[in-house]
């Protein structure tokens, strides 16, 4: 079992040796728009799970998910070798590609914070001229003229 510390240290190394070969070594259309986010290696450094985004070729058109993933599995052996060769660990850790959903729920979680402060500011304007119904304050007694004394 290896140190937590060093499985993040190998994790962080192996995601900035993937992300490196991606963009300078690997010729593949495919990952031509691929940015790799994190990467997560198990206790026994045996498998590492490498996540990644894909981002559109403009802000117009959607990414293709599955041009990508097909460009990854086709890269995974060449990614791995080179991996093996940068860290030299005594196993070079299997490659698992997740697509990563973390900038799609953030984004959706801004869409849910944006209906919520819509809806506060229309309650907020609509409370603005409000009055209170009944007395100002319902819960007070009248006082009785023989309470002073």
């Amino acid at each position: 079992m290896a140190d937590p510390a060093r499985a993040r240290r190998l994790a962080k190394r192996i995601s900035t040796i993937v992300a490196t070969a991606i963009d300078h070594e690997i010729k593949d259309p495919r990952l031509e728009f691929i940015t790799i986010t994190d990467a997560k290696v198990t206790a026994d450094l045996h498998d590492a799970t490498v996540y990644y985004t894909v981002r559109g070729a403009d802000l117009k058109t959607e990414p293709d998910l599955v041009s990508a993933a097909a460009g990854l599995e086709k890269a995974k052996g060449i990614l791995r070798s080179k991996v093996g060769a940068a860290t030299g660990v005594r196993f070079t850790p299997t490659l698992t590609f997740v697509t990563d959903t973390v900038p799609d729920t953030a984004r959706h979680m801004e869409e849910l914070l944006e209906r919520a402060r819509a809806a506060d500011d229309e309650v907020a304007r609509a409370r603005e001229g409000a009055v209170p119904a009944g007395d100002s304050d319902p819960y007070k007694e009248p006082r009785e003229r023989g309470d002073d004394e």
